[in-house]
C-alpha cells in the first residue's frame, strides 16, 4: 500500500479568490513504513501574497520571483503522487488549492489521479471528539517533537504529519505484528548449551478434595437445571 502525505502553502485562504499554490511538501510511505522519498517544490504564483499568509509562513514573494511557474513543476507532481492514496490534514484545503492549479492547465482532478484521500483531521476529531486537532496539538498528543516549527512549511508540516498519522492509526498494525512476531529463542547457558528445564509436577487430588469438587458442579447443574459443561457425558468411542 502506498501512501503520500501532502501539505501546501498557498498565497492566501481562498483559490477561489485567485489565491494561489507557492510550496509543495510530499512524503512517500509505503506499507506504513517511511521511504525516505519525498517530492518539494517552490512556486512562483505570478501574484502578490497576503500579509497574513506571510505571518504564517514566512515565504515572500521576493524569495519566490526566480522559482518556477506551476506549469513547469506538475508532472513531476502528478507522477510522485500517482495512484497514491493522499493523507491530508483539513484535506479539503489542499484538495482545492491543487484541483484548482490543475484545472488551470487542462489537467485531471487528484481524484483522477490518486487512489484516494484520508483527511487527518477529520480522523482527528473523530477520535477525539471536542479536543484540539491542529498538527500542533497533534505532536502534543502523540508527543511528536515539533518544537523546530516555528513557522508552517509544506515537507517540515508533511514530515510531521507522517509521524501523527502513523501514531493515530498505530492500533491496528499493532495487532498485524503481533501475528508476525517471531518466536522466542531458546534458553541457553554460558556455553550455548540448551538450559532444559524440569518435568512440571501434576499434583491430583485426593478423595476430599474430589468430593468437594463434585459438590460445587452439584451445585452449578442445579443452578443451571441440569445444564453443567464438566458434567456433560463424555462422547462414545467409535465401534
Amino acid at each position: 500500500m502506498r501512501q503520500v502525505v501532502l501539505d501546501t502553502e498557498t498565497t492566501g485562504l481562498d483559490w477561489r479568490n485567485g489565491d494561489r499554490v507557492i510550496e509543495i511538501g510530499c512524503i512517500e510511505l509505503l506499507d506504513r513504513s517511511l521511504t525516505g522519498r519525498h517530492y518539494h517544490a517552490y512556486i512562483n504564483p505570478e501574484r502578490g501574497i497576503d500579509a497574513e499568509a506571510v505571518a504564517v509562513h514566512g515565504i515572500t514573494a521576493d524569495f519566490l520571483a526566480d522559482k518556477p511557474k506551476f506549469a513547469h513543476i506538475v508532472e513531476d507532481f502528478e507522477d510522485f503522487v500517482r495512484d497514491a492514496e493522499l493523507v491530508i490534514h483539513n484535506a479539503s484545503f489542499d484538495v482545492g488549492f491543487l484541483d484548482h492549479e490543475l484545472d488551470r492547465l487542462g489537467r485531471g482532478k487528484l481524484s483522477t489521479l490518486c487512489a484516494g484521500v484520508i483527511d487527518t483531521l477529520r480522523l482527528a476529531k473523530e477520535q477525539n471528539p471536542g479536543k484540539k486537532a491542529s498538527l500542533d496539538a497533534l505532536c502534543d498528543r502523540y508527543e511528536i517533537d515539533n518544537a523546530h516549527r516555528e513557522l508552517h512549511g509544506a515537507l517540515l508540516d508533511a514530515e510531521l504529519l507522517a509521524e501523527v498519522y502513523l501514531a493515530m492509526t498505530r492500533g491496528q498494525e499493532s495487532l498485524m505484528i503481533g501475528l508476525e512476531d517471531e518466536p522466542a529463542a531458546r534458553e541457553t547457558d554460558a556455553d550455548g548449551a540448551p538450559v532444559l528445564r524440569a518435568a512440571v509436577k501434576v499434583l491430583r487430588p485426593d478423595a476430599s478434595e474430589q468430593q468437594a469438587h463434585d459438590a460445587v458442579l452439584a451445585d452449578i447443574a442445579k443452578a443451571n437445571k441440569g445444564l453443567c459443561l464438566w458434567l456433560a457425558p463424555a462422547p462414545e468411542a467409535a465401534g
